[in-house]
């Protein structure tokens, strides 16, 4: 129930002026049912409810209906709480309210409406609802084939090679979208099921390429897989203005729903989850591959982060709010940053990251000539997004983005890694750890210490605590690959690397000439490239990314 009431008072912040009395009757109530659990102040709280429900019956919420029905159960007038919940579970979801059967199908149900089971009525109530139910579902699965409906196209197997790349690469099977919003399932193994929210521009046009942004949401430790998601949810309350800079520029925008178990910081088993929805969101509207970026606040922030750090390949850039930039599951190689960039917006009152940390960190960055950035808002706690006066971040965000382009083909990559799952990065890929291999001594671990921390004390008040400790952790041993290329000829270092693969494509090469790859000073490849039909189909289909399309890949061993 708290869940619910919460969300109560985040979105009574954001009501029209023309609902103001109705909104300061229902926060007073919903005040008074989070604050006691006395009778008779219940007792008070359900007669705001009554008068808001008279006084303005246009402003009804469900959220209200459905705080006004536990109420009415918890004072035991069940006639009240069946007055309310009758209309609640015929509401049908839209741009603002949740389905109202969610109210009495959700887990807290039977908690929040104890007093109610032995009525016949709870029992008539719970059949409505799962009409309301099946028909919810279904409405979602007809969104969702809606959505990923397309142009049937299919490649010529047959056809010469430069062809088929000129096929692959001007691929547009793309439809017009019915809706702004969808919310699509996602399946993250056999058995959980989660989605994420797609928000697209106003007037959406499938010849034309669009830049997206993905918003991962924080606190991933009390959050859960969500079968659904609404769009006030998302796009509204604290990501408000991440919709309308993204609205004024025409960017589409992402909402994955995490868990934690499966997210994108504390657990490898949910790191795959925004590389694969943004490949099925390529299989439906048209995406400018270059330009596919991720920002974040708190956990999300760190999500962001570790994407950088660990598979920054399909993005082309990173943001986050209140972030805490260090990699949870594995080692932070903190020069990774250099094969792409992260803004930053840390404040001086937060207690996930002290101020004094992310000064050194923007030290440190220099140092290594990253393309790092970090404003600080002063007078502002962890949860800065709420605030109104963090709108002046997010044009940041949006001139960044759109100056900013992924260069598929860069002429220089560093990667450092200590787990082969993330032993790719751009043109390079299957990197092998052989961790039994001579350290080279250009690969060194960058770090600082960090000696105060923000805590908040048993009154409330914000305080600075004493510690020792490392940014980063290292807890297993890591390999390190330099390389670059340059006129056909390719020169590659290694330390603590097995084996990798060169991705080739003819947009860093002359086909018609030999290509020459050098590994620790070495020539171990002197040959022209053919173009590979299977692979160019394969990759395709792997990444979904026109912008880099692989015609050949050589395969070396150090």
């Amino acid at each position: 129930m708290k869940h619910y009431l919460v969300l109560s008072l985040i979105l009574a912040g954001f009501v029209v002026h023309a609902q103001k009395n109705y909104s300061a009757l229902v926060l007073k109530a919903s005040e008074i049912m989070e604050n006691t659990k006395d009778g008779a102040e219940y007792r008070k709280a359900l007669n705001l409810y009554e008068q808001a429900f008279t006084l303005y019956p246009d402003s009804i919420a469900s959220t209200d209906l459905y705080n006004a029905s536990v109420v009415a159960s918890e004072v035991k007038d069940y006639d009240k709480a069946f007055q309310y919940l009758n209309p609640l579970v015929k509401i049908k979801a839209d741009e603002e309210h949740a389905p109202g059967w969610s109210y009495i199908e959700g887990e807290s149900s039977e908690s929040d409406y104890k007093n109610l089971l032995s009525d016949r009525r709870w029992k008539i109530l719970k059949q409505s609802t799962a009409k309301e139910k099946k028909e919810f579902y279904q409405t979602l699965s007809e969104n969702r084939e809606e959505f990923f409906r397309k142009k049937e196209v299919q490649f010529g197997h047959k056809q010469a090679p430069k062809a088929l790349y000129a096929q692959i690469k001007n691929n547009q099977p793309f439809l017009p979208k019915a809706m702004r919003n969808y919310s699509v399932s996602f399946k993250v193994n056999d058995s959980a099921t989660t989605s994420y929210l797609v928000h697209l521009p106003k007037n959406y046009q499938p010849q034309k390429k669009y830049a997206l942004l993905f918003f991962l949401h924080g606190a991933v430790r009390y959050s859960r897989l969500a079968d659904y998601q609404i769009p006030q949810e998302a796009p509204g309350g604290w990501n408000r203005y991440y919709t309308k800079y993204a609205d004024l520029q025409e960017v589409i925008l992402v909402f994955p729903q995490g868990s934690k178990t499966y997210n994108w910081m504390t657990s490898d088993n949910g790191f795959f989850m925004v590389p694969e929805i943004l490949k099925q969101i390529k299989t439906a509207i048209n995406i400018d591959d270059n330009k596919v970026f991720i920002s974040g606040h708190s956990n999300g922030a760190t999500g962001s982060f570790s994407y950088l750090m660990k598979q920054p390949s399909p993005f082309a850039g990173f943001y986050g709010f209140n972030t805490h930039p260090k990699v949870f599951t594995g080692g932070t190689f903190i020069e990774n940053i250099k094969n792409r960039s992260f803004i930053n917006f840390s404040t001086d009152q937060d207690y996930y990251y002290p101020p004094d940390a992310n000064d050194d960190m923007t030290r440190l960055m220099k140092e290594i000539q990253a393309d790092y950035r970090d404003y600080r808002f002063k007078g502002f706690p962890h949860w800065f997004p709420m605030f109104s006066e963090s709108e002046p971040a997010y044009p940041v965000i949006f001139s960044d983005m759109e100056n900013r382009k992924r260069n598929p083909f860069p002429g220089k990559i560093s990667w450092e890694f200590d787990d082969d799952r993330y032993g790719s990065i751009d043109w390079l890929s299957d990197i092998k750890l052989d961790t039994l291999q001579f350290q080279a001594a250009w690969q060194k671990n960058l770090n600082f210490r960090i000696t105060k921390w923000l805590k908040y004390d048993e009154k409330d008040s914000l305080i600075v605590e004493k510690t020792d400790k490392n940014a980063f952790d290292f807890p297993r041993k890591s390999g390190k690959i330099k390389a670059e290329y340059t006129q056909n000829t390719f020169r590659i270092e290694t330390s603590r690397v097995a084996s990798f693969s060169i991705n080739i494509s003819p947009e860093m090469i002359d086909p018609g000439q030999r290509v020459k790859v050098f590994i620790n000073g070495k020539l171990y490849f002197n040959r022209k490239i053919k173009y590979d039909r299977e692979l160019m189909l394969e990759n395709f289909e792997k990444n979904r990314d026109r912008e880099r399309i692989w015609i050949n890949r050589i395969h070396f061993k150090v």
